[in-house]
């Protein structure tokens, strides 16, 4: 008994060949198989004529406890294998998923209270029903407040100003004319805006004038000077077919009014 678990004392090594190599193939193929078998062949000589010959080694693939890994130079892009770099991805945290999560209780919006319910909570600037902030600061009157009223309606051009452009007997002074003699350079929402004219200074030569509107003392000295004036409509407003409706028939009327009443003006001076 003792005879037979005796071991030689040089008892025979077997060489195997390196396994490792550079990978270049698809990832699928690394996936964990613990029953794949390898078979290797020897090449080392048996001592004993009961051992000639190769012998068969069978070894049990660890893939599933190794890691293999890949640089992207030896990997080919593929739709199969393409992927966001690591790190540049973050799992949305989970809540209402227990407590153990972190926020699975009330989800950060704390126990009770306007803003931990369903709906739409309180509006911006609201502060509980004190005064807010934006209604707390001093305010500032006309364009500087955000107040329309404050936004200029016209483009305002002196009658000096036409003086000293250089227009002779005849010529039309109107916005287009204006611009190419380089006395306005309207931009941005004053592009949009029509002209009038103003009354400081003096003019000397007889013009065509061509304008929203005119102010008093302008009116008065381009009358003097012999000037014919045109006012242009303005952009008429929208309103509802009803309403405009009633505004013509209320034109009408009166129309009608005024004419009665200059007829019988005419008829009591005779």
């Amino acid at each position: 008994m003792a005879a037979m678990l005796s071991l030689s004392p040089n008892p025979p090594i077997a060489t195997f060949p390196s396994l490792r190599s550079t990978f270049k193939g698809n990832q699928r193929n690394l996936k964990p198989n613990p029953f794949h078998i390898i078979h290797i062949r020897t090449n080392q000589r048996e001592v004993g004529e009961a051992q000639k010959g190769t012998r068969s080694l069978v070894v049990v693939n660890q893939a599933a406890k190794t890691q293999v890994s890949v640089t992207g130079s030896n990997v080919r892009f593929r739709l199969d294998n393409l992927g966001p770099q690591p790190g540049s991805r973050k799992k949305a945290k989970r809540k209402g998923r227990g407590i153990s999560a972190g926020q699975g209780g009330s989800c950060g919006f704390g126990m009770r209270g306007q803003k931990s319910r369903s709906g739409p909570g309180v509006r911006k600037g609201f502060e509980g029903g004190q005064m807010p902030l934006y209604r707390r600061i001093p305010k500032l009157r006309g364009i500087a407040g955000g107040m329309h009223a404050g936004l200029p309606k016209y483009i305002p051009v002196n009658l000096k100003d036409i003086e000293t452009a250089g227009f002779q007997d005849g010529d039309e002074v109107s916005l287009e004319t204006l611009k190419e003699k380089g006395l306005i350079n309207p931009s941005g929402r004053d592009r949009k805006l029509p002209l009038k004219i103003l009354g400081e200074g003096e003019l000397k030569v007889k013009l065509n004038m061509k304008a929203r509107a005119f102010s008093a003392s302008a009116k008065e000295k381009l009358e003097a000077a012999g000037c014919s004036l045109t006012v242009l409509p303005g952009r008429k407003k929208w309103v509802k077919p009803s309403v405009a409706k009633n505004l013509a028939r209320a034109e009408e009327y009166f129309s009608k009014k005024r004419a009665a009443s200059s007829a019988s003006s005419e008829s009591a001076s005779e």
